[in-house]
């Protein structure tokens, strides 16, 4: 009993929030990485390896070796959520996870959420071998996993009790919705972009043949906006989870900027990718922690006070 609530108690399902969270933005990096040293093809078909194999091996050279590590890492993100969802489902009765009277079923669906993620991500990653690393399915392929990386940043909240930020402006709702959407139109972009230039994962892949320099631009003018509606939001939000965004996306435009004027060297395209997990990270915190402050009921006045005794006292005769 003491080894299962080490491995599926309370403290452990923060535990492994926080691993998921963890491996899902390294594997976006792994990922990137199999891309950058052009070893999309390293294994050339799915679901083996090759076509006598499922691993690796020598013929297929470093490329091989380092496409088939990046599938192997998927192995234990489908051990660390599973264990998530199956420690979230044993806590389901504990009121050491009741809030407000209800039992925490967004545990369950969270960790529920990103286990059913991983078969998604496997398949779009088969198929994006299968077309030859089509830059469109490697897009999604992106985009999913960034999907996911907010599903973790959820699930990490709910298991911690993360607090909530109140806010009395419907203004300032409206100003942390618009800095996730822009942060999603401009991670959207930035896959069109990568689909335009040339870190395509192999070198025969094909391009999305879109004008680099009009996407790219594009892809600047989501994250200025972002940007934007993120300082305005710590004008009249000046939480940490504000600040930890504005942060984070400062620093990763910095980096976009320098990788395009440096002709996207393979060190800073790939710190960049690492930015954009955690910029995704932190958008979606300030998104589940800016809340409305619930409306305070006006104080009952002298003729309501003497109203309710009359009542009161009728009743009781």
């Amino acid at each position: 009993m003491g080894l299962l609530r080490l491995i599926t108690g309370p403290v452990a399902l923060r535990r492994w929030a926080v691993a998921a969270l963890a491996i899902n933005i390294l594997i976006v990096v792994t990922g990137g990485l199999v891309r950058l040293t052009a070893s999309g093809l390293g294994c050339p078909t799915w679901p083996r390896c090759s076509e006598s194999s499922f691993v690796s091996h020598p013929e297929l050279g470093v490329h091989g070796a380092i496409e088939f590590g990046n599938r192997l890492l998927t192995f234990v993100l489908i051990a660390v959520v599973a264990l998530t969802w199956i420690t979230a489902l044993r806590l389901r009765d504990q009121t050491r996870l009741e809030v407000r009277g209800g039992r925490r079923r967004d545990l369950r669906w969270l960790a529920g959420g990103l286990l059913l993620g991983i078969p998604a991500q496997i398949v779009i990653g088969g198929i994006s071998v299968l077309t030859h690393l089509n830059p469109w399915v490697v897009g999604l392929h992106f985009v999913v996993s960034m999907a996911l990386v907010g599903l973790a940043v959820g699930l990490v909240r709910s298991t911690r009790g993360a607090r909530v930020v109140r806010v009395s402006s419907t203004w300032t709702l409206v100003l942390a919705r618009v800095a996730f959407a822009g942060m999603v139109a401009a991670v959207w972009l930035g896959t069109v972009v990568t689909g335009s230039g040339p870190h395509a994962g192999d070198l025969n892949a094909v391009r999305n043949g879109l004008d680099g320099v009009l996407v790219t631009h594009l892809h600047a003018a989501a994250v200025w906006v972002t940007i934007a509606a993120t300082l305005a939001l710590l004008v009249v939000c000046r939480a940490l989870p504000v600040v930890l965004l504005i942060a984070v996306e400062v620093l990763q435009a910095a980096l976009g900027l320098a990788q395009y004027h440096l002709g996207v060297p393979v060190p800073l395209v790939a710190l960049h990718l690492l930015g954009a997990s955690l910029s995704v990270a932190a958008a979606t915190n300030v998104l589940l922690a800016v809340r409305r402050a619930p409306t305070a009921r006006p104080a009952p006045g002298p003729d309501a006070r003497t109203a309710d005794v009359r009542a009161t006292a009728g009743a009781a005769r």
